[in-house]
């Protein structure tokens, strides 16, 4: 097994040289993690005191901030949105003198919704505490990465993840990026491996080809205006909301049941019914795949297997 019997490298020291000089951020600046979802639950154990303390996020959003706040005994306050899948200030002003808000989580572009969030300038600099900003569908926007703020906001810790644009899910690779205090913290508390080594070398191995990462993301970002244009034809499709993600949010006549049929046919979406009214999340994937759900949409609403 060669080098399997070897432990992995606990501090990913070529993987963070990697990512150093592709982003020009230091290296004693950068967390690596076993997916994003470790690097969420390490932000609750290290800033918040478990009874005692709340965080805050902005709903809908990405679920796996409130399971971690539930397993760390975190009370998580959550903000809606308003019906533009927008930030309202006002709401947020009740906690930036409250000193146990100590954490606050902001998915952008965000999760179920797609869109990039407004007002996030405004609120790094008037909360107190410490600032998450999940990057996971940031390759597939325009708008430029928070992580060119960070010497600005010495509170704010922008979370990427190659999971998504870099097609390595499997893999576990979450990245965090923040001053050198942050993430010398994080490195005190995770597991001493919680990178293994194969999966190291898997993000290296993607990160020296960015041509296909190129040509991968332009790939999936024209499929998802097609799929988006081509759902609007359909009957049993009322709104496709913008999306800066690699999915789209959908709202349909009747989600719980479009579901249902979907998975009899062995195509599996999301059912956002019980986060947005009525709404589907579709990820967009190869155009062969995009292809055969658009292909079963029509004959659901041709057949009115769906009520339009």
């Amino acid at each position: 097994f060669g080098k399997l019997n070897r432990y992995p490298d606990p501090q990913q020291c070529a993987l963070k040289a990697k990512l150093s000089l592709l982003r020009s951020i230091p290296k004693n600046e950068i967390f690596i993690g076993n997916g994003s979802d470790e690097i969420i639950d390490l932000c609750y154990r290290v800033f918040c005191r478990p009874g005692i303390d709340k965080a805050i996020t902005f709903s809908p959003t990405y679920g796996m901030y409130e399971v971690s706040a539930a397993t760390n005994d975190v009370a998580l306050i959550k903000l809606p949105l308003n019906d533009e899948f927008e930030i309202e200030q006002k709401l947020i002003e009740p906690y930036i003198h409250d000193e146990t808000a100590k954490l606050l989580l902001i998915c952008s572009p965000n999760n179920p919704t797609g869109n990039l969030l407004n007002g996030i300038d405004t609120i790094l600099r008037i909360f107190k505490g410490i600032i998450v900003i999940d990057e996971a569908y940031a390759d597939f926007a325009t708008a430029e990465s928070w992580t060119a703020k960070l010497n600005e906001f010495p509170k704010l810790i922008v979370i990427q993840t190659m999971s998504k644009a870099w097609g390595l899910a499997a893999a576990r690779i979450g990245i965090a990026y923040s001053n050198s205090l942050i993430v010398d913290l994080l490195n005190k508390i995770k597991p001493p491996y919680n990178v293994s080594g194969l999966n190291q070398a898997a993000a290296l191995q993607a990160l020296e080809d960015e041509k296909m990462y190129q040509e991968q993301k332009k790939l999936l970002i024209s499929e998802r205006d097609r799929v988006a244009k081509r759902l609007l034809e359909n009957s049993i499709v009322k709104k496709v909301y913008p999306s800066d993600a690699n999915f789209l949010l959908v709202k349909v006549t009747d989600a719980d049941k479009l579901y249902s049929e979907l998975i009899t046919r062995q195509i599996i979406i999301r059912n956002r019914n019980n986060v947005v009214k009525n709404c589907i999340r579709i990820t967009i994937g190869n155009p062969e795949e995009n292809e055969r759900l658009l292909t079963v949409l029509d004959l659901l609403a041709n057949k009115r297997i769906i009520d339009k």
